[in-house]
């Protein structure tokens, strides 16, 4: 409940930070603009994302015959779940990944790249697909997409204002403004609208995680799997074989369990993801709290 409220917290921010840059920049009109391009932008990514994160991620559907082990699973955890069964798909990229996309449970996509499926036990598998199933139930690429257009109008209004500013323009709401401070503000707000959207997303991931091992019932096998995709993160040669366009397009990054190639920040505040050990450091407490693991055991002492 506490990820959730946090989660909408951060999107009460977010609004709060496009009205404000549109009252500064361009008032409500100026705000009002910006809000109706971005969400016409984001309403065609939120609709068409199953099949433009497949094609990026060079997927091709699950047959069930070949992947008998991952349908058994899905469709136990949907049941459990009391939702419909999802797509799925499989990547042929080498890399320790997989994603969830679809504006909802009767049209989502789960998919796995190749190198997950083969290096994952089937408890540390089933960790991951309920990870992933519960970022369709619970709505995160409608919350995401939501994030993503209030922080590109943010971004155009920004951009707009640093035009005017330069060369004179600008309308009767910010006549007389300090063009310095315009540019300064119109450089500002668009880094504080990413990184807030980052922190929905790292709020999302970490959400994900919890009711993901909640409806599982196995904390520690989702554990596992996040060590195992760290250190393949880590692996050079496992980084050489490459990966799809959805892989490395940054753009893509948060779709996935972990940042594709490792990727990381300089800072936590413009990671799209939490790091890894601090997820596995929460969900070791979610398993002391079932008795699955000792007041001082870690998972490295069971895996």
């Amino acid at each position: 409940m506490n990820k959730t409220i946090k989660s909408f917290a951060l999107l009460a921010g977010l609004a709060g930070l496009l009205i404000l840059i549109g009252g500064w920049f361009g008032g409500r009109g100026g705000a009002t603009i910006a809000l109706v391009i971005a969400l016409g932008i984001n309403a065609f990514s939120y609709f068409k994302s199953d099949k433009i994160a497949v094609k990026m991620a060079r997927a091709v559907p699950m047959e069930e015959s070949q992947y008998p082990d991952v349908y058994r699973t899905v469709r136990s955890l949907a049941q459990r779940a009391g939702q419909p069964m999802p797509r799925l798909y499989i990547s042929p990229s080498p890399q320790l990944n997989a994603f969830a996309t679809g504006r909802n449970p009767d049209n989502a996509v789960v998919c796995i790249n190749q190198g997950l499926y083969e290096a994952l036990t089937p408890d540390e598998l089933e960790g991951v697909l309920g990870h992933e199933l519960q970022h369709v139930y619970n709505r995160d690429i409608l919350i995401g997409t939501v994030a993503a257009g209030i922080a590109m109008a943010i971004t155009f209004l920004a951009t707009m204002a640093r035009w005017a500013a330069i060369f004179g323009g600008g309308g009767r709401d910010r006549e007389g403004a300090n063009p310095i401070a315009l540019i300064a503000m119109s450089i500002l707000a668009p880094l504080a609208a990413t990184v807030i959207q980052l922190a929905v997303t790292r709020s999302r991931e970490s959400l994900a995680d919890h009711t993901g091992a909640e409806l599982t019932g196995k904390p520690l096998a989702l554990a596992s799997a996040l060590a195992k995709l760290e250190k393949g993160n880590n692996d050079p040669r496992r980084l050489r074989m490459g990966g799809t366009p959805a892989e490395t397009n940054a753009a893509l990054a948060h779709m996935y369990i972990s940042a594709p190639f490792g990727g990381r920040a300089m800072m936590k505040l413009f990671s799209s993801h939490p790091p890894i050990p601090e997820r596995i450091e929460a969900l070791e407490g979610m398993a002391r709290q079932r008795g699955q693991l000792g007041p001082t055991q870690s998972i490295y002492d069971v895996i």
